[in-house]
């Protein structure tokens, strides 16, 4: 079974959100006209609760994109972004939501932050997600969203160590920073993903 997964195309990471990636709004499109060659579209959001560890907000004298130590891991100091029933957390209004089978929410605990769509960052909690896929008999999982260098990367990262067979859809997301993307990019490559356009995909 072939899986499409969107991660966190959610209003705060696009073009005048709370967090924007550069140009996320393009991959809209690509990924709705994706849709349809997959078995099972599966989505991940970012949910947090007010006040979250990650937000620099929540720290008296961090700065936004400041990188401080949170229990013992490297922890960037973001803009509040994608709080619990906000609008910054509702899907990018032109995804073609009614695809997906499931959405698998990330970031819930206050206290640590989640940028995979399978583990917290100290893979002390699962969201469920690989159990889920492993149930379906998922057998390829194609990666799209936002961001390239972070959600996207980590989440790939995560499903080639719980043994998928794990692609990254390139024109189907954007990095918040190019250079970081390229290095997540070395990395996947090395674990053994794959990188691809969707134009290569043959069904």
């Amino acid at each position: 079974m072939k899986v499409l997964i969107v991660i966190d195309v959610q209003n705060d990471f696009m073009p005048g959100g709370a967090l924007a990636v550069p140009s996320g709004d393009e991959i809209v499109p690509v990924i709705n006209d994706l849709m349809h060659r997959f078995d099972l579209v599966i989505a991940t959001q970012d949910w947090h609760p007010s006040g979250h560890s990650s937000f620099a907000t929540s720290h008296e004298d961090a700065s936004e994109f400041e990188v401080i130590k949170l229990d013992g891991l490297d922890q960037v100091m973001w803009p509040d972004h994608c709080v619990q029933g906000s609008r910054g957390a509702e899907f990018h209004k032109d995804l073609k939501t009614e695809n997906f089978e499931a959405i698998f929410r990330k970031g819930t605990n206050p206290k640590i932050d989640s940028y995979s769509g399978f583990y917290d960052n100290a893979h002390l909690k699962s969201t469920g997600l690989a159990g889920f896929l492993k149930e379906k008999n998922a057998e390829e999982l194609y990666f799209t969203g936002l961001a390239a260098d972070y959600c996207v990367y980590f989440s790939m990262k995560d499903a080639i160590g719980e043994g998928f067979s794990s692609n990254l859809l390139e024109d189907a997301t954007r990095p918040l920073k190019q250079d970081e993307f390229e290095k997540a990019k070395i990395d996947l490559l090395r674990r053994g993903g794959k990188i691809m356009k969707s134009k290569d995909l043959d069904f």
